[in-house]
């Protein structure tokens, strides 16, 4: 996998395939890598549209066991992400592209959704994840338990009060909705975006089916479609017809 250096951070990313541009967000919250879109996700973009799309994934900033190193920037909180994917485009030559993310990947599509409206062709939202009032604080204490203790092992530069900072940032200064933009913000969006919804504790069912309403230009796929329903393969067909119809020709 290559890495491109931008400033402090270092992007490890993998490219498949050829066509018009598609961004590969994967799932797996603070810890999401490439390599778990061989697991932790339903399916693989890069092994499902690689034949149709120039397909794009990075390891989110300082994942556990990733390769995309770089400044804890705690005041910047989701943008830091944001930043490493424009960026990455910005690297590659690519002015306009669309996305599939999973899980993190939800809010993190509505913020680059928000900081380039012009970019983002169409949105992909796989099982994706939301605020879910009966469990308030869920994010942060993961991220406290699941997330903190390896990077600070592995990052001594980094100390438990900027952590802190940065997951309060990150899921208590808005503790709504999807974390990263406002219902008025959905309801007013123009980009075209498919739902594939998902009902655990982090991705709650609620969550996608009101950005699915609210939006202008939303289609949803069956629910459930994730695995043992069996019903993946026609989710999948949906997101193909979905991005081609989105697809510049």
């Amino acid at each position: 996998m290559p890495i491109f250096k931008n400033g402090p951070v270092s992007i490890h990313y993998e490219e498949a395939g050829q066509g018009f541009p598609l961004l590969v967000i994967p799932g797996g919250g603070l810890n999401a890598t490439v390599a778990m879109l061989n697991s932790a996700n339903s399916f693989n973009p890069l092994v499902e549209f690689s034949d149709a799309y120039r397909c794009i994934a990075l390891d989110i900033r300082n994942a556990n066991g990733g390769g995309t190193t770089g400044p804890l920037e705690a005041d910047k909180g989701w943008d830091q992400f944001t930043d490493d994917q424009l960026a990455l485009m910005d690297h590659l030559g690519i002015e306009k592209f669309l996305v599939v993310g999973f899980c993190i990947g939800g809010p993190l599509i509505w913020n680059l959704i928000r900081r380039a409206p012009d970019r983002v062709v169409a949105a992909v939202l796989a099982h994706p994840s939301g605020f879910r009032p009966e469990k308030p604080d869920q994010f942060y204490q993961n991220n406290i338990k699941g997330w903190a203790p390896a990077l600070l092992k592995a990052r001594p530069d980094i100390t438990m009060a900027e952590v802190e900072k940065f997951l309060t940032k990150m899921y208590r200064e808005n503790p709504d909705f999807v974390f990263t933009v406002t219902r008025d913000f959905v309801r007013a969006c123009e980009t075209p975006v498919l739902i594939m919804p998902d009902d655990v504790a982090a991705h709650p069912y609620a969550v996608a089916m009101e950005t699915a309403r609210l939006s202008a230009k939303s289609q949803v796929t069956l629910y459930p479609w994730r695995e043992p329903s069996g019903h993946i393969e026609l989710a999948l067909r949906h997101a193909r017809s979905f991005l081609a119809e989105n697809a510049p020709a």
